[in-house]
């Protein structure tokens, strides 16, 4: 039964292990199988955890058996980005500086989907720092559909494990685009949540004030079960919200009819690969004859202004978080990450301040 497993999503799976039908310790083999099989080519994972995830699927067996089954993701086979912290596991954060990194601690996203009862087959390859280039010591992930074609950028192992089926479901992070690209380049659901909805305690920082973690899923239903285990408020991250986290999947059985979906047409089109733009048209004429309400809207005028902004303070804030080793060991860095943290440290006060004023701006605009 598991040799064709590896493409169903967790809401597929969820009930059959629940109900006995599948073992978690079944669906986990077949994972580490595969895992074994495919990714010496697709350079998803960093480190695989076998010994630990089998011992988690059996502890799940054992739970689920005796009556105590805690959710739909209890023994599922998940990943996550390797800039999660796992206690006694490397995280390197895509980084050859840290390839000694041993957490003491697990990452809050880490110890709430160890809550959920999920299995952890391990930690994934990503860009280093979660920026835009690999550094040259460590593996560049493949896109599963077409070699030598773009994996997306930060959480490139992110996606190419989900759309591969080395994992049912991930995570990755999100500065400026790492779990959106990568769901797009890789053909998966990646959902970047609001900013402090998950709790960032436990993972690297890019930029902490621009740093989003979130799901990568082959449905929107697997998307919304992640995101449910991992979000709310956390105690060790003063920045998430207090609100109560909503049921994440309530309405998935209720459409999209009547929903307001703002659409700018020409920002959607413009500087863009034809076949994409036509994608991005297709989906929005099927929500529409699902019933959405497609509103027309305008990006702010000075969009290409406010963008401008980004990079100083992705960059600034990313020399912040990396300065206990740069640049005193900043030969140890990729070329590409080493550019990028020289041009933060270069950034004045006033540059920060003066890119925070056009964030603050663009921020007004939009609400507008």
């Amino acid at each position: 039964m598991t040799e064709d497993l590896h493409y169903k999503t967790i809401t597929e799976l969820a009930p059959l292990v629940r109900d006995g039908e599948l073992s978690s310790i079944e669906l986990t083999e077949s994972q580490l199988a595969r895992i074994e099989q495919l990714d010496g080519h697709l350079k998803s994972y960093a480190t695989v955890m076998a010994d630990s995830a089998r011992a988690q699927a059996r502890t799940a067996d054992a739970e689920i058996a005796s009556g105590n089954y805690r959710g739909p993701l209890h023994g599922i086979p998940i990943a996550v980005k390797d800039l999660c912290f796992t206690i006694g596991v490397r995280t390197m954060g895509g980084s050859a500086v840290f390839a000694d990194n041993i957490p003491e601690y697990d990452a809050t996203v880490v110890t709430r989907l160890n809550g959920a009862g999920a299995v952890m087959l391990g930690k994934l390859n990503l860009t280093e720092g979660a920026m835009g280039g690999y550094n040259p010591k460590l593996d560049i992930p493949e896109n599963p559909w077409k070699g030598g074609h773009w994996t997306g950028q930060s959480s490139s192992g992110s996606g190419a494990a989900t759309a591969a089926g080395l994992a049912f479901g991930t995570l990755g992070s999100d500065t400026g685009g790492s779990i959106r690209y990568p769901a797009a380049a890789c053909g998966t659901v990646g959902l970047k949540p609001t900013w402090g909805l998950v709790s960032r305690y436990g993972v690297m920082d890019l930029a902490q004030s621009l740093d989003h973690v979130g799901p990568l899923t082959r449905s929107a239903a697997d998307a919304g079960i992640v995101l449910q285990a991992i979000a709310g408020l956390d105690a060790n991250d003063p920045t998430t919200l207090p609100q109560p986290v909503p049921d994440m999947t309530a309405a998935l059985g209720s459409g999209v009819k009547g929903i307001k979906i703002g659409f700018d047409e020409r920002y959607a089109s413009e500087d863009l690969e034809p076949e994409i733009a036509g994608a991005i048209a297709d989906s929005v004429r099927v929500m529409e004859r699902l019933g959405a309400q497609i509103v027309p809207v305008k990006m702010p005028s000075r969009l290409r202004e406010y963008m401008d902004a980004w990079p100083v303070i992705c960059s600034s804030e990313a020399a912040s978080a990396h300065s206990d080793t740069f640049p005193s060991r900043a030969d140890e860095y990729g070329p590409w990450f080493r550019g990028w943290l020289t041009n933060g440290a270069a950034h004045t006060a006033a540059d920060y301040a003066d890119a925070n004023v056009l964030r603050a701006a663009c921020i007004g605009d939009l609400r507008v």
